[in-house]
């Protein structure tokens, strides 16, 4: 009675009926052994499950079993037999016997050769462990077998065949000719023995003689081991014949035992337990994968691959096997670095995508994409991520580069960046071919790419956070890898002409985008404006051009620029970690003499330290590999791009940049600009200011338009941009443009600057414009924010003074929009008055605190002494500080009331004006001025006889205004003559003033002297004057009076104008107000300008008679 198959034997037969192809023709059984029904010919019919029926005393003397049929037409039907415990042979003398019982392993698609020798397959009933061992070379130098005189193709076929496989009947030939060891095939040989039948070697005993020797191998040596040689070995007899086709009976020995071959080295993979082998932990193919040497019999060569590839389709275990090794290759990088033998591994997976259906079968993978995967785990956890993820930023990998990094020169440092980016841009290479592949092989692959790189960036939104918790985000190698990964899939379309630059679809984002923008700032739009925007979905499908686009800009943002802010921020964190080490060194000596406690001294000094090399370590690595001249160059042409791609957005139908912007733009803002993501405009800026700081020698002098027009753009219309730190950006990246920079004095940009007709149609004013709009930022750093901001605009404002074309349109301008100018003339002011105070200020507390800690600091107790130096410095500070501003806004000052005098003159300015410039002049040459008097003023910047002899040039630029000389007379603070005649001396004593200058000052002098004899006479003249006709503000009488709306009070018109320049509400009850609201109060004025007359007429009439009284 025979058993049933069991089910691992199912499981068996049906994996090895998907390997496909036509099994060689059964065997019947001989006449002699008719009544014994044997499974089908094919030998791994055992392998397979097929059981034995014979009697029970064959079972208890299981012998191996052979079946001869000399009839081609004898066939049976054998049913379920026992299996034998020895191997089993089935010899046919006869290619045509047939028999209808079906063989799982018919499904290899062997097919009988045609001749007299007799097919035998062999089972081995027992397998043992095997372990790799590297390969021997091959049996003939040329790796070929050619025919020998007088050789048939029998003798022919048995030499070859023992050559490629490496096995042998004959006991007593254990090696070949060039001593490799050779497999003695002693079942088969025992069977063939038994069975008289021809011993030698043919293609149809290959099934069974490839399974006794894979499985009866040397320890060390595995199947696939075994397998992959005779790969090697039969695809070097397969080249030569090819060409003779299947005409050449050798061709089709050779093209059957390749094609046997192959399948059982899927065996091999698929199925271990095939050879007697336990199911390995990892996938067998991994380690070959890595083989790097084309010689190495262990490795996987190319026709290996195309076999396996073409057997896709008809098996898919081949395709599982496959991924497999691929996924088990990402697992093992995911646990290497950059100090690690890690190119092996980017090699295998470099090889295997030169196939599109290799590549078409790894994006299948559930490694490749998994769902929700976090971000800080991607790199790990997905296929690619841990071949992103080799950097020099790993680890160790950044202390094996920088060794004690306090302690190297910067030779060794700069030589050890250049080794960093040298090996990272190998690699990157590398990853951008590894993606290229992904991207061409099919609609599939490249849909599935372009998704992994958006998870990338969407699951890492939290790098641009406030606090970087580094623990839930991707690395900075990691992104900064896949940024410049997509940088490079950008060149197709990046030319110069900016041709493809209308393929970039503006409804990309509103088309169900891969990139997520929901939580991201808008450029000009509330959350709400940018749901209601985007809850509209536009029609049609984006292209790849539109998608590797916006994935790119993302990328720039949670990539190279959230990488610069984390340098940004460890060097912030090193200065501080540095300045804490400095002051805990002070406290060494209270633990000299108690050993205990200054081991633990020293361990938290250390400890400190530690912290400080590896932070370095990593300062330095991140700045070798951002400041690599290829990678910044193509960022800043992809950058170029999206420049051009904003500017096109919000000139819609000006075809820029084949045709010139129009500037202002229109008030109407399109809302698909409004609604974009602010870092579209945060990754220009960053990407520029670090260039322009770090690296201006990759600037050309053609890419330079782009970012000049896009910051005068939105300077000029600054209410595109609601960011002020943004549009102060812009005002940066200029800044950074102008400085000198190898042979040119005006830097990258000064030239442009001077030259570009936007530039000089537009510019001035737009730094005018920020220069009021930066006073109120809504940071609370704003005071000192726009004190930077102001001093970056000067410095451009200077590079371009010289240009008269500026000048000219300044002047033109100032006739038509008077209201602009006074609001900066009135914010200039005010920023002079303030820091001139302050500078002289800290240079008064310096002065006291140094002659006091000169005269009687030693005398001084040290908690009092101390208290008096921490003070010095920090007015030494505050003095560093504060002169440069001042030195900064003089000179403005200076050039701006050349300039613009009757802006200066305004009646809401000059009393302002006048009165900042006598308190500054009685503070540089009054009897309080020898308290300016410090130690080292160059350290400070403190040049005051410089500072004396521009304010000097303020009063000469306003000298022809009569309202700016009654201005200063009035003035019943600090105006004094004497201090005139002061500084006229220490203009000459130092030759500060030409001798025109000189008498001009001179003039000048007693223009105010006879202004403040004129006004003195006119207000005695005037006598007591009634309350109703004073200022309430000023207690001045008013001259041109008018109604605050709201609280009905009387003011001067030009107080409220001033009051109104800085404060947009009523000074007396707090409500809105504008200078277009205000009522002339003709009544008041009336009964001034009568009153005045009254006074006048008396004054008059009083001088008459004391003309007429005699003497």
């Amino acid at each position: 009675m025979a058993d049933s198959i069991s089910d691992a034997d199912k499981i068996r037969n049906k994996r090895l009926a998907k390997l496909g192809g036509q099994a060689p023709t059964p065997q019947s059984s001989p006449a002699g052994e008719g009544s014994k029904d044997d499974s089908a010919a094919s030998p791994t019919a055992g392998i397979a499950g097929a059981q034995d029926a014979s009697s029970p005393q064959e079972k208890e003397q299981p012998r191996p079993k052979i079946n001869i049929s000399s009839s081609p037409n004898a066939s049976t039907t054998p049913p379920p037999q026992q299996e034998d415990t020895k191997p089993k042979i089935n010899l046919s003398s006869s290619p045509n016997a047939s028999a209808p019982s079906q063989n799982p392993f018919s499904q290899l698609g062997m097919k009988q050769t045609n001749g007299d020798a007799p097919r035998i397959n062999v089972t081995p009933s027992t397998g043992r462990p095997i372990t790799p061992q590297k390969r021997d070379r091959p049996t003939s130098s040329s790796g070929r077998s050619s025919s020998r005189t007088g050789e048939t193709v029998e003798q022919w076929e048995d030499r070859t065949l023992g050559n490629i496989f490496r096995f042998t009947l004959d006991q007593e030939s254990r090696q070949d000719a060039h001593g490799n060891r050779m497999h003695y095939l002693e079942s088969t040989r025992k069977e063939l023995d038994e069975q008289n039948g021809t011993i030698r070697l043919n293609t149809g005993l290959l099934d069974q003689t490839i399974l006794e020797a894979a499985s009866n191998l040397k320890k060390g040596m595995t199947p696939l081991d075994y397998l992959l040689g005779c790969w090697k070995r039969v695809s070097r007899q397969y080249k030569p014949l090819r060409k003779a086709g299947e005409q050449d009976p050798k061709f089709n020995i050779i093209k059957e035992s390749r094609r046997l071959c192959m399948s059982y080295c899927i065996f091999a993979v698929t199925m271990p337990d095939m050879f007697g082998l336990e199911p390995p932990s990892t996938n067998p193919l991994a380690p070959h994968l890595l083989v790097e040497d084309p010689e190495d019999e262990r490795g996987i060569d190319h026709e290996f691959l195309t076999e396996a590839i073409s057997r896709f389709p008809e098996d898919d275990t081949v395709q599982d096997a496959l991924v497999g090794a691929v996924e088990d290759l990402s697992r093992q990088l995911a646990t290497k670095t950059m100090n690690s033998d890690y190119k092996p591994y980017v090699m295998a997976l470099r090889n295997l995508i030169q196939y599109p259906a290799m590549v078409n079968a790894i994006v299948q993978s559930p490694r490749f994409l998994p769902p929700s995967m976090p971000a800080a785990l991607i790199s790990t956890g997905t296929l690619l991520g841990p071949f992103f993820a080799i950097s020099p930023l790993q680890g160790d990998v950044t202390t094996n580069y920088f060794s004690s990094p306090t302690t190297r020169d910067k030779t060794y440092i700069l030589n050890s960046q250049r080794a960093l980016r040298l090996t990272l841009q190998t690699h990157q290479f590398d990853l951008f071919q590894i993606v290229n592949h992904f991207i061409k092989a099919s609609k599939e692959s490249r849909d599935r790419t372009l998704d992994w790189f958006a998870l990338c960036v969407n699951a890492n939104h939290k790098r641009r956070a406030m606090q970087v918790d580094q623990t839930q985000v991707s690395s900075d190698g990691f992104m900064i890898n896949a940024t410049v990964c997509l940088d490079q899939l950008c060149e197709p379309f990046m030319d110069a002409s900016f041709s493809k630059i209308d393929r970039i679809d503006v409804d990309y984002l509103r088309r169900s985008p891969r990139v997520n923008i929901k939580d991201e700032t808008k450029l000009n739009a509330d959350q709400n404006a940018s749901d209601a925007f985007y809850s509209k979905p536009a029609e049609g499908t984006s292209n790849f051009i539109s998608e590797i686009f916006f994935l790119t800009v993302a990328a720039h943002h949670y990539g190279t620029e959230a990488a610069n802010s984390s340098l940004s921020s460890l060097e912030k964190d090193l200065k501080r970690m540095k300045k804490h080490v400095e002051e805990i060194e002070l406290d060494r000596h209270k633990f000299v003499n108690d050993p205990m406690r200054l081991r633990m001294f020293e361990e938290a000094v250390k400890k400190y330290k530690d912290k400080i090399d590896t932070g370095t370590s990593y300062k330095y690595s991140i700045e070798g590999v951002l400041l690599d001249d290829l990678n910044q160059a193509r960022s800043m042409q992809f950058m170029r791009y999206v420049v051009v791609w904003m500017l096109r957005l919000v000139s819609p139908g000006h075809n820029f940049p084949k045709k010139p912007l129009q500037l202002p733009l229109p008030e109407e803002q399109p809302e698909v600009f409004k609604c974009l993501p602010e870092y579209f405009l945060e990754d220009i800026v960053g990407n520029f200011k670090f260039i322009m700081r770090n690296m201006p020698q990759i600037i050309t002098s053609t890419q330079s338009d782009e970012p000049v027009m896009l910051c005068i753009t939105f300077l000029r219309s600054s209410e595109y941009v609601k960011n002020p730190y943004l549009k102060s950006g812009l005002v940066t990246i200029m800044f950074h443009g102008i400085w000198p920079v190898y042979n040119r004095s005006k830097g990258i940009l000064g030239d442009l600057l001077n030259s570009l007709p936007v530039a000089t149609d537009h510019l001035l004013h737009a730094l005018m414009k920020f220069y009021i709009e930066v006073e109120v930022t809504g940071a609370h750093t704003q005071f000192y924010d726009k004190f930077n901001i102001r001093y970056e605009i000067f410095q451009i404002i200077k590079c371009i003074w010289s240009n008269p074309i500026y000048r000219e349109h300044l002047s033109d301008e100032a006739k038509v929009n008077l209201d602009f100018f006074v609001r900066f003339v009135n914010l200039l002011l005010n920023d002079v008055t303030f820091v001139l105070d302050e500078s002289l200020t800290a240079f008064v507390q310096i002065h006291n605190l140094q002659q006091e800690l000169k005269n009687s600091g030693p005398t001084m107790e040290q908690n009092i002494r101390s208290e008096k130096e921490e003070a010095l410095s920090a007015a030494q500070g505050k003095a560093k500080s504060y002169m440069q501003l001042t030195n900064e806004t003089v000179s403005m000052l200076k050039l701006f009331t050349d300039a613009l005098a009757d802006s200066f003159t305004m009646p809401e300015i000059v009393q302002r004006l006048a009165d900042m410039l006598d308190y500054n002049l009685d503070a540089m040459v009054g009897p309080k001025s020898r308290d300016l008097i410090v130690e080292n003023p160059q350290e400070y910047g403190f040049q005051p006889k410089m500072l004396l002899s521009e304010i000097v040039d303020v009063y000469l630029n306003l000298r022809t205004k009569e309202n700016f000389v009654f201005a200063v007379a009035r003035d019943g603070r600090s105006y004094k003559p004497a201090n005139f005649e002061g500084a006229t001396r220490i203009l000459q004593k130092f030759a500060l003033k030409g001798p025109e200058e000189l008498a001009a000052w001179k003039s000048l002098g007693e223009k105010f002297a006879n202004a403040k004899a004129a006004d003195d006479q006119a207000e005695e003249d005037l006598g007591e004057i009634p309350d109703e006709f004073l200022d309430p503000l000023m207690y001045t009488m008013m001259v041109d009076p008018v109604i605050l709306p709201t609280s009905k009070t009387s003011i001067d018109r030009s107080t409220i104008r001033s009051h109104l320049l800085s404060d947009p509400n009523d000074p007396f009850n707090r409500s809105p107000l504008k200078i277009e609201d205000v009522i002339p109060d003709t009544d008041l004025l009336s009964r001034i300008q009568a009153f005045k007359k009254e006074r006048k007429d008396k004054a008059l009439a009083n001088a008459n008679i004391m003309d007429e009284t005699p003497g």
